[in-house]
C-alpha cells in the first residue's frame, strides 16, 4: 500500500490523531519531569556544572522523544550528518526553521548547543527552567543575544540561531535579520548551516498544534556550506539568505517523495 492510499484510510487517519496524542504528551510528560529538578538546581548548582548538566539532560529527552515518534508515531528521522558536528568546536549553527520540531531535531545531536528562544518560551512553564538551567539565550533584543552568544563561544559552545527569527511563513525562507551575522562578526567563528527538509510542513506556522499530522513523516537534515566568520555583516545576511532560497530550489522545496 502506497503513503498516499494509506492518507486516505479511516484507521490510518484514526491512527493520525492517535500519534498526534501520543507525540504531544510525550514531550509535555519529559518536560514535567524535569521541570522540578531544573528549579532546583538551577539557583544552587555552579554555572558551569548547572549548564553543562542542563544541556545534557535536554539531549538525551529529545533522543528519547525522537525514538518514541519514529518507533509509535510513524516518524522518520535522518539525522546521521549531524553525528559528528558537537565535536568540531565552536561555531554558529544556522538553520531554516520549517517547523517547531527543528530545534528538537538539532540538539538531539548537539549536547553542548545554545538555543536563542523567543521571550515567550523561555517563560511557558514546560520549558523554561529548563532552558534557564542549560544557559539557553533569551530573544530580548541584538545586543543581549551577542553578547550572550559571544560568551556561549568563548566557553566552547556551539549556538544554534534560525536566522529567519520565526517559523518560515513565505516559503523557502523568510528574510533573515542580521543578529547572526553581527554574532558570526564579533566571535570570528565560522557558520555551519543545516538544511533541514521535512515531507510535509508539520508544525509550521499554517499548521495548528492540534491538527493531525499526516504519516508517515520523514524529516532529513543536511549539512551545508560551512561560512567563514564575516568582515561586512550585512553583506553576509544577504549572502546567506541567497544560499538558503538557492538550496531550496534545488532540492525542490524540502520535500520528500517516498511512495511505500
Amino acid at each position: 500500500m502506497t503513503e498516499r492510499s494509506l492518507r486516505r484510510n479511516p484507521l490510518w487517519i484514526a491512527y493520525e490523531h492517535v500519534a498526534m496524542l501520543i507525540g504531544l504528551g510525550t514531550l509535555a510528560a519529559l518536560c514535567l519531569s524535569w521541570l522540578p529538578f531544573a528549579m532546583l538546581l538551577h539557583p544552587v548548582l555552579p554555572r558551569g556544572l548547572g549548564q553543562t548538566l542542563g544541556r545534557r539532560v535536554i539531549t538525551i529527552g529529545f533522543r528519547l522523544y525522537l525514538h518514541v515518534l519514529g518507533g509509535l508515531c510513524a516518524c522518520r528521522f535522518d539525522l546521521s550528518e549531524l553525528e559528528h558536528l558537537h565535536r568540531e568546536g565552536p561555531m554558529i549553527i544556522a538553520a531554516n526553521h520549517p517547523s517547531l520540531l527543528d530545534a528538537v531535531l538539532i540538539v538531539s545531536r548537539l549536547p553542548n548547543a545554545i538555543c536563542v528562544m523567543k521571550a515567550s518560551l523561555m517563560d511557558n512553564v514546560l520549558f523554561g527552567s529548563a532552558a534557564r538551567l542549560a544557559r539557553y539565550i533569551r530573544n530580548d533584543g541584538a545586543l543581549q543575544i551577542i553578547r550572550q552568544s559571544r560568551a556561549g563561544l568563548d566557553e566552547g559552545a556551539q549556538v544554534l540561531l534560525f536566522p529567519e527569527g520565526s517559523r518560515t511563513r513565505n516559503f523557502p525562507v523568510d528574510p533573515f535579520t542580521p543578529t547572526l551575522g553581527m554574532i558570526a562578526r564579533r566571535s570570528g567563528v565560522p557558520v555551519q548551516t543545516l538544511l533541514i527538509e521535512y515531507s510535509t510542513p508539520y508544525l509550521g506556522k499554517a499548521w495548528p498544534l492540534f491538527r493531525r499530522p499526516e504519516l508517515p513523516l520523514h524529516c532529513r537534515v543536511r549539512l551545508g556550506r560551512r561560512f567563514p566568520a564575516p568582515l561586512d555583516y550585512a553583506a553576509f545576511t544577504h549572502e546567506l539568505e541567497a544560499y538558503f532560497r538557492n538550496e531550496s530550489s534545488l532540492h525542490g522545496s524540502a520535500r520528500f517523495t517516498h511512495d511505500e
